[in-house]
């Protein structure tokens, strides 16, 4: 059973009326894997002894009537980042080879109790670094609509999963664009919180102030049902906002008419793709014909959000990956002394764009380079959170594309480092702000790509976000 024109509500609708089996369910779901993703290779581990004892136990609780659960049976995949019981997390690294954690993240937990059944852990850029998911340590992931192309990375393999019909529903990160830019170029939906409003707890650290769980599904309902599950405060997660979680799903509904969407003149730059400029203007023109009210606006300071984000960013990676010396996790290099040993554990298990960031990373915040780059990043990211405190005084959702091009060929960018870090130009500046935002699809373009669209709106915003990225989805925007 392929799950490409099913989604999650539709599916606990059929179990309730007896209509297929949880069992049933998941056990098509191996086979689909077995039968697509020796091409698309989104899967790194697979677990389906735990996942059929699972869907025994819905199926058992089916039989005696008791009330479903949201996911109750629904399939879904975790990107190898966060940690599951007893199942392997590599964060596709070759430095955690073999590493089997002893809990579970907050946000599987939590969609586990809602009934969902965990099917396996996706590839991802390695410690969720990179823009194509061609920086794996075990292998190249590609997309469902093109095997040429890159899904879109890091969370490529869990966006790969929900296009490719493997899975209903992924967890993916987001740390500049890494949930959003995988759903723009594989056509579905994805989430990036407001930061504090998932659980970090099990996520593995990349960059700590920025790293955010999302969402990626087929639509927009869907991602409301997952992020409702999800979101809220956990005492195991110091960044966590002890704020009061909306009922997405319920206000799904509710009208847009009269709604204020900025566009920003910042984002419809000269290198922005002609297909997926007019992609996005066909957007708006539907926004208009919805009863919005489109305002042009300004984002002053993102012409600097390249440079501020990857010193943020590899600073705080630099750090965090200090911890991975083959004292505490994976394999170990052999070495006469501790130094040596560090130095060959490190040079075995890191990939080349993971080292490249550490240095990156430690060079910023070396003794004498301080203050002349990381604080001053960390100014211009103050400035940049200013821009859009102003603008959401104006406007209540702010549009723009998610990347300036369609998904591209394997290997086409990876012996460019900067031309890859500017794929991600329109994606890194809210994880920045810590706002939340949305990547939607909008159309396809003449090679039959799909073209994503952005909305972001202010922290919190989230059920206002998914209002109005549901209404288009409701229009026919998804195939504009």
């Amino acid at each position: 059973m392929n799950l490409k024109n099913i989604t999650a509500d539709k599916l606990v609708a059929l179990y309730r009326n007896r209509d297929l089996t949880v069992t049933e369910v998941i056990k098509s779901v191996y086979e689909e894997i077995d039968r697509v993703d020796g091409d698309v290779r989104a899967f790194l581990a697979l677990c389906p002894d735990r996942a059929m004892d699972e869907a025994r136990r819905q199926d058992a609780k089916i039989a005696s009537g008791e009330p479903l659960e949201s996911l109750a049976g629904v399939p879904v995949a975790i990107k190898d980042n966060m940690v599951v019981r007893d199942m392997p997390t590599t964060c596709a690294s070759r430095v955690l080879e073999g590493y089997i954690p002893s809990y579970t993240a907050t946000a599987v937990e939590r969609l586990r109790s809602a009934g969902a059944i965990i099917v396996g852990k996706v590839n991802c850029d390695e410690f969720a670094m990179g823009s194509t998911t061609e920086n794996s340590g075990f292998q190249v992931t590609r997309n469902p609509n093109n095997l040429e192309r890159v899904p879109g990375g890091s969370s490529g393999g869990s966006a790969a999963s929900v296009a490719s019909g493997t899975s209903l529903i992924a967890l993916g990160s987001d740390t500049g664009g890494s949930v959003r830019t995988p759903a723009a170029f594989c056509g579905v939906v994805g989430v990036k919180p407001t930061y504090g409003r998932v659980s970090r707890y099990g996520l593995v650290a990349f960059g700590s102030s920025l790293d955010q769980i999302g969402p990626l599904s087929k639509s927009v309902r869907e991602a409301a049902q997952t992020l409702e599950v999800i979101a809220g405060f956990d005492h195991f997660d110091s960044t966590s906002a002890d704020t009061a979680v909306d009922a997405y799903v319920k206000n799904l509904d509710q009208p847009i008419k009269g709604t204020k969407v900025g566009i920003p003149n910042e984002y419809f730059i000269p290198g922005l793709d002609k297909e997926v400029r007019s992609k996005i203007e066909a957007g708006m023109r539907l926004y208009e014909s919805l009863g919005c009210e489109m305002q042009e606006i300004s984002l002053p300071h993102t012409e600097y959000a390249v440079a501020t984000y990857y010193l943020i960013a590899t600073a705080e990676a630099s750090s965090n990956l200090a911890r991975y010396d083959g004292v505490r996790y994976g394999p170990r290099g052999e070495g006469a002394t501790l130094q040596e040993m560090y130095r060959r554990t490190r040079h075995n298990g890191f990939g080349k764009e993971v080292k490249r960031r550490i240095l990156l990373g430690t060079y910023a915040l070396s003794a004498g380079y301080y203050d002349a780059y990381y604080l001053k990043a960390l100014k211009v990211r103050t400035l940049m959170l200013k821009d859009f405190q102003k603008a959401f005084q104006k406007v209540d959702i702010i549009l723009t594309p998610t990347s300036p091009t369609v998904a591209f060929k394997i290997g086409e960018k990876t012996g460019d480092p900067l031309a890859m870090y500017l794929s991600d130009i329109f994606t890194i500046t809210q994880p920045l702000a810590g706002i939340p935002a949305i990547s939607i699809p909008c159309g396809k373009n003449s090679e039959n790509l799909p073209v994503g669209m952005q909305l972001v709106a202010n922290h919190f915003q989230e059920s206002l976000l998914l209002r109005v990225a549901h209404h288009f989805e409701k229009a026919g925007g998804f195939t504009v």
